[in-house]
């Protein structure tokens, strides 16, 4: 396992082959992958990890795998990406996260957005980070708003058919 840092409950560290299998299964969960547009078949899941693994040969920065300290069993992921898209507030840097829906309510997504966030201010030098999810996806809008961002309004996500139900997008931001 390549650490990059931990918090007091969570391993970070690079998206490997080992959490494949784990990962291919949390992208093929109805539950876990609802405010996204699709389930991701094993190939678009490879195609993922080859974009993460480009993104941080490109930037120095990623999706990064959240582990259990305890167990060092693979929980999840959380980190940074620069997205793909042209919009008003592109370029640059984005937050998210995705976990296992065994782990929710757990407060594990906020302690590792907090930790990545403390990662983007004094490692990468960040000076601000935004966040999006689709305005039905309060789950993921809670931790926006516990990780200190703010709310800086709503956006059509160019990606998605305006008329697609996940199409109207909440965007948050944070100084750091």
């Amino acid at each position: 396992m390549a650490l990059i840092f931990s918090t007091d409950r969570l391993l970070i560290s690079h998206l490997e082959a080992a959490h494949f299998e784990d990962f291919l299964k949390m992208n093929q969960d109805e539950e876990i992958m609802k405010y996204y547009p699709n389930l991701l078949s094993k190939q678009e899941t490879i195609d993922f990890f080859d974009r993460v693994n480009n993104h941080f040969k490109q930037h120095g920065f990623s999706f990064y795998a959240v582990s259990l300290k305890s167990t060092q069993q693979f929980i999840g992921c959380t980190g940074f990406m620069v997205p793909t898209f042209e919009a008003y507030f592109t370029p640059c840097v984005e937050i998210g996260w995705r976990f296992q829906k065994e782990y929710w309510g757990k407060g594990y997504a906020t302690e590792g957005a907090n930790a990545c966030l403390k990662y983007g201010k004094e490692q990468l030098k960040f000076k601000e980070v935004v966040s999006m999810t689709s305005v039905q996806n309060k789950k993921s809008e809670a931790v926006m708003q516990k990780i200190g961002m703010q709310k800086q309004g709503n956006f059509l996500h160019p990606k998605l058919d305006q008329a697609h139900w996940l199409s109207e997008h909440v965007l948050y931001s944070i100084e750091l």
